[in-house]
């Protein structure tokens, strides 16, 4: 496909497909979903059918007609903006159990790769997947493009193991002026795959859409210009606590709505929460999440800011550097099939402790901080004798910062060069 940058969750897309009959992909508007089925539709030999329910008279017949429709669209079938009409499911899970039955008795009678179902509402749909196709639906969730699928490199998991990042391939290396440019940019699809389109017409456009088409259905029209503002006062936050007063204070509205209306930007995809590590061996630990834009170009085209040279030199630089890091490794994990929320969290206690991110795999911790810095030193490591309490061993850590090679801080730690997220 002319323009196509592949995808490292390909593999796992791929895996599923043989693996389960149905599975869901989600993710906001304009990361790719569509694109990415339609370019596994192109290598498959039996020729995956298409079709979106964003066509009025196509999605009518889904609601009111669910067995008509899925007798004229036979599988394999690619289901675009699924969450129009979620009572196909149980109709789904009829097919989907009559042709395990049919797989038994014939095993050239395909059972898996049936529907592949897309939705940027998932709010509306997920919970009902999960009852209605348990034990069928394979799910992923797909993220703008991360920075080594720009640069075609191949990605897995981040993990701060010495012996994994001296074999790592790296991206290109950039200077700081051009990496901020990179941050303003974002990574949403079209703006890589369209040279003609300018980040803000994309991201006006993108805004406007999202209101229209996804948001006014869930809150009152009345409300939209305040919803404009609410997502303008949560982009201006990323990289810190949430505070739900503060938000809502800002606003002028009250803390229940902006709960509604934050949940509404995390389950989209927008927004992303990461949570505080706890367990049993410690306490006196802050309890909010930190909040994070998942793709720094929307961020910052809602923080108003429109040239890189601004955004270095601003306040917002360090919240929006910690935001890209951040989100290139949440997308590592979810690239690889994995739900980051499991692996990923934050560590700050009463004393003021603080450790900018926490993996958790194969029950070993890595210690992450994050600094805009070219040589941060150990004093950026000094609260990472913290882990000790919690009850789990220890790998190896590091400073995530602007170094040009690997430098050892202690026997553990290293600075580690962005260019190998």
């Amino acid at each position: 496909m002319d323009g196509y940058i592949k995808r490292s969750i390909e593999n796992k897309l791929n895996q599923l497909a043989k693996a389960f009959p149905v599975i869901m992909i989600t993710g906001s508007r304009q990361v790719g979903k569509t694109t990415l089925l339609n370019n596994i539709q192109k290598k498959e030999i039996d020729k995956l059918n298409y079709i979106s329910l964003d066509n009025l008279s196509i999605r009518t017949l889904a609601i009111e007609e669910p067995e008509m429709f899925l007798e004229r669209y036979k599988p394999p079938l690619i289901i675009d903006e699924f969450q129009y009409a979620p009572d196909l499911l149980s109709y789904i899970k009829i097919i989907v159990d009559e042709k395990r039955k049919e797989h038994l008795e014939n095993n050239e009678i395909q059972a898996t790769g049936l529907y592949y179902l897309t939705g940027s509402q998932v709010f509306h749909t997920m919970k009902s997947i999960s009852e209605s196709l348990a034990g069928r639906v394979g799910i992923l969730e797909l993220y703008p493009l991360s920075n080594r699928e720009i640069e075609k490199k191949e990605e897995e998991i981040f993990l701060p193991i010495y012996e994994k990042l001296e074999k790592k391939e790296r991206v290109r290396r950039i200077e700081v002026d051009e990496l901020y440019g990179k941050i303003l940019k974002g990574n949403y699809p079209e703006l890589y795959s369209n040279p003609n389109i300018e980040p803000r017409d994309f991201f006006e456009t993108y805004i406007k859409t999202y209101i229209e088409r996804d948001i006014r259905e869930l809150i009152n029209v009345k409300d939209e210009i305040k919803f404009l503002k609410f997502i303008e006062s949560v982009a201006v936050r990323t990289g810190q606590e949430l505070n739900i007063n503060d938000i809502s204070n800002s606003i002028e509205i009250n803390n229940m709505t902006a709960q509604s209306w934050l949940s509404i930007l995390v389950s989209s995809g927008l927004v992303y929460l990461l949570q505080p590590y706890s367990n049993n061996n410690i306490a006196r630990i802050v309890k909010r999440p930190k909040i994070y834009f998942m793709d720094t170009g929307l961020a910052c085209f809602l923080a108003g800011y429109m040239d890189s040279i601004t955004l270095e030199k601003s306040a917002f630089n360090g919240a929006i550097f910690e935001t890209y890091v951040i989100t290139e490794i949440i997308k590592s994990f979810a690239n690889s099939g994995l739900d980051s929320r499991k692996y990923l969290y934050y560590y700050r206690d009463n004393n003021g402790k603080e450790i900018d991110l926490i993996i958790i795999y194969n029950n070993k911790i890595y210690p992450l901080e994050i600094k805009k810095s070219y040589n941060p030193g150990k004093q950026a490591i000094k609260n990472f004798d913290v882990t000790k309490k919690f009850g789990l061993e220890i790998g190896n850590g590091g400073v995530i910062c602007l170094t040009k090679d690997i430098f050892p801080l202690d026997k553990n730690n290293n600075l580690i060069p962005i260019e190998l997220l």
